[in-house]
């Protein structure tokens, strides 16, 4: 019952309705304890009669309106039903006198909640210096009238205390789902950043380079083969990029990037100067310089028409900068702009770094960026952490739990002042009160404390000490608070050990009063007190470890939903990417077998690997903003294409029909998936590609003749696992399967 667990899935299934249990069962204590006192003065028909349903109404409105979470406070109604509540408080007053005036503490706690601020605790003062001002015409003495001035205000703030922690429970409830899509977002945001950075950068290198081959082609046979052999070594590594941003690992190395932006840049004809200096450089810093030279390189192929480059490697005392001059800047451009400069920033940003982009003059261009050697990422995951420093939703239960429980001290020195025990008896008395509040607030309350262990059985023995010490000693039942103890005990101890000892501490309760001359009248008190505080202790503390729970919950639920939102770009970039990357190895491969013997074959197969660049260019902005629909039609015609450039023989046979846009793009990402995994595992001759529509379902089969003898019964991978999910979340099913000496890829979609 009190096992405090900060996991996300157990704290959002049974928080609000907690929070809900916990102020019902305190609210029901106080209207018994009010009930109590209506029968033993007098207990008539009437009287009985009218409390029932006095206090049954009072605590329909304070659970339906003013504790509920739903409830517009600031509102005609919420308005009307104070008024109400008033009415049903403090007319009975006259009827049923003394035993009534527990209860204008709800009507305090209620205007604070549904009153303009200053207003509200306004009325909430009015009404315990009221009830001090009847207590004063009831009995006179002094203690009585503080002690009732203070029970009005205990109530007040119990009441204002569960119905707000409740509402914070509730509000950190829903904001979870709030949270948690922000976070994916933010993921989002940084995903596309790193396909740009990456994937950008080798796509439009293979692209430029195509290029190049293809002229080249005709003319100087070795100088195309060697650019094919640089295409494979980017192609080869833009895989290992997406495999790197898909895993969130996404360290550069520098020397490497130069080495690359030097061979891009000479491809293009642009005439490359180099100045760096050698040296090490922590890993972040250099990941970082390495993504500008590669947006800086990616900017001049796309954006300019440079003839000359400049690029500076310069270490000085504390700082390493990079500088990239083109004189490539066209005379009408205005300020460099875009998400490429922009992500720049952030990241040099992140290490205290500075970034500067923008001409030097009518025709150069320059970006330049420096960083400390000694900077340490403080960007996106120290933010991260800083959004999750305490916010108000902790601090305000806290300061709740606080107020109520500081209350019930009070109450405590003012039984012990009235008990006239004299100096010494007082101050032991006093101190154990504060002993009792430090260890409320300190262990019980706090929802970072332990409580089943052994400091809080500990703590449990001490507070226990401290409250029936004094009584004890002195032989006065009203000197400790026993609440404390027993609250604390289902607080602490598991049940049925918990309820055990709740009830012996009330059982004790009984006998000490019985046994220092408190009567039945003492005994009947001390029973719905100790019940009364023990349920507020429990309820307020379990509330505002929920209130911290939720808190602290909605970080591992922001990071789950990321980790999630990290699969799909995994599966999306497997998909989309890993298919257009494989399709350019294979056919540049090709080209390079072709470019002696068939110089035109292989021109025709460079024009289809810059057809399937820009595609895959494409499919970068798809994936990083989450627009994933594919073309079926086209999908069919560039596997075609794909099987036979590498000399399999296909056989396609698909049906004309109307299918959901989620449903062809299902069926496309099969047959991606089935002829990448049959260009890169298998050596197929022959493939049959169908696909069939019949009432109420949709079926594809790819079929081939290229599984390994060796390999028949491990057809498995990331790839159909995640075809396997895809199917599913349209109700259909997938199955890969070796069949004699045949490989099989069969989906099946319900549709309509």
């Amino acid at each position: 019952m009190a096992e405090r667990s900060t996991e996300p899935g157990t704290v959002s299934r049974t928080a609000p309705r907690l929070a809900f249990l916990a102020a019902t069962v305190v609210f029901a204590g106080f209207f018994v304890n009010t009930f109590l006192y209506v029968l033993t003065n007098g207990p008539t028909t009437a009287r009985i009669t009218i409390a029932l349903l006095c206090l049954s109404a009072l605590m329909f409105l304070q659970l339906k309106v003013f504790s509920n979470p739903r409830s517009e406070l600031h509102s005609p109604v919420a308005y009307s039903a104070l008024a109400v509540q008033a009415a049903l408080i403090w007319v009975p007053v006259a009827y049923f006198g003394e035993d009534w005036i527990g209860l204008p503490g709800f009507l305090a706690g209620s205007a604070a909640l549904v009153l303009p601020r200053l207003a509200g605790w306004l009325v909430f003062a009015a009404n315990a210096l009221v009830i001090g001002a009847l207590q004063a015409h009831y009995t006179g003495p002094l203690i009585d009238i503080l002690y009732m001035v203070m029970v009005t205000t205990s109530t007040g703030l119990i009441v204002y205390g569960l119905s707000r922690l409740r509402s914070l429970v509730a509000e950190l409830d829903c904001a979870r789902s709030e949270l948690a899509k922000l976070a994916v977002t933010q993921e989002r945001l940084r995903f596309a950043r790193d396909l740009h950075d990456l994937l950008g950068f080798s796509l439009s290198a293979i692209t430029l380079k195509i290029e190049l081959t293809r002229r080249l082609v005709a003319t100087s046979t070795e100088r195309a083969r060697e650019e094919l052999t640089e295409v494979l070594a980017v192609a080869r590594q833009a895989l290992t990029d997406v495999r790197a941003v898909a895993s969130s690992y996404r360290q550069l190395s520098l020397d490497d990037e130069i080495a690359s932006a030097r061979s891009v840049l000479s491809a293009a004809g642009v005439d490359v100067t180099l100045d760096a200096q050698p040296g090490e450089l922590p890993s972040p810093i250099s990941t970082v310089l390495a993504t500008v030279l590669r947006e800086g390189v990616t900017n001049i192929l796309r954006h300019s028409r440079a003839e000359r480059c400049a690029i500076t490697l310069t270490r000085e005392a504390g700082s390493v900068s990079i500088e990239i001059v083109n004189d490539g800047r066209p005379a009408a451009t205005g300020e460099p702009s875009g998400n490429g400069i922009d992500n720049l920033t952030t990241r040099v940003g992140a290490l205290g770094g500075e970034l500067d982009a923008g001409p030097v003059n009518a025709q150069t261009f320059r970006l330049r960026a420096t960083v400390p050697i000694t900077a340490e990422p403080v960007g996106e995951d120290d933010a991260e952490h800083h959004d999750r420093r305490p916010s108000m939703a902790p601090r305000l239960a806290l300061l709740l739990v606080s107020a109520v429980f500081v209350v019930y001290f009070i109450n405590g020195v003012l039984w012990t002042l009235d008990a006239h025990l004299g100096p010494g008896a007082t101050a032991l008395t006093v101190t154990c009160l504060v002993g009792s509040l430090a260890l409320q607030l300190g262990c019980f309350s706090n929802p970072r404390f332990r409580l089943r262990s052994p400091a809080g059985y500990a703590a449990l023995a001490a507070l226990a000490t401290f409250t029936f010490l004094p009584i004890v000693t002195f032989e006065r039942p009203t000197l400790g608070i026993y609440g404390f103890v027993a609250g604390s005990a289902l607080l602490v101890l598991r049940p049925p050990v918990s309820w055990a000892v709740s009830s012996a501490v009330l059982l004790s309760v009984c006998g000490l009063q019985w046994a220092y001359g408190g009567g039945w009248f003492g005994v009947g008190y001390g029973i719905v007190a100790t019940m009364n505080g023990a349920l507020v202790v429990y309820g307020m503390s379990r509330l505002r470890s929920m209130v911290q729970e939720l808190h602290d919950a909605r970080s591992e639920l922001a990071e789950l939903a990321v980790t999630q939102e990290r699969l799909r770009f995994a599966r999306d970039l497997h998909d989309l990417l890993g298919y257009s990357l494989s399709a350019i190895t294979l056919k540049t491969e090709l080209a390079g077998q072709l470019v002696l013997r068939d110089p035109a074959r292989a021109t025709d197969e460079l024009g289809e690997v810059l057809v399937i660049c820009r595609q895959a260019l494409a499919d970068v902005r798809s994936v990083a903003r989450s627009y994933r629909e594919l073309s079926l039609d086209e999908e069919a015609q560039s596997a075609e294409a794909l099987l036979r450039a590498a000399d399999i023989d296909v056989t396609m046979r698909l049906d004309s029909c109307e299918l959901p846009q989620e449903v062809r793009t299902t069926l496309a990402t099969v047959l991606r998936e089935g002829v990448t995994n049959l260009l890169r595992h298998s050596k197929a001759e022959r493939c049959e590609i169908t696909l069939t529509h019949s009432t109420g379902t949709v079926t594809m089969d790819i079929v081939n003749d290229g599984v390994p003898t060796s390999g028949r019964h491990d057809l498995s991978g990331s790839g159909i696992d995640n075809l396997t999910s895809r199917v599913r979340a349209l109700g259909g099913i997938l199955r890969a399967c070796g069949e004699a000496d045949t490989y099989r890829l069969h989906a099946e979609i319900p549709v309509g």
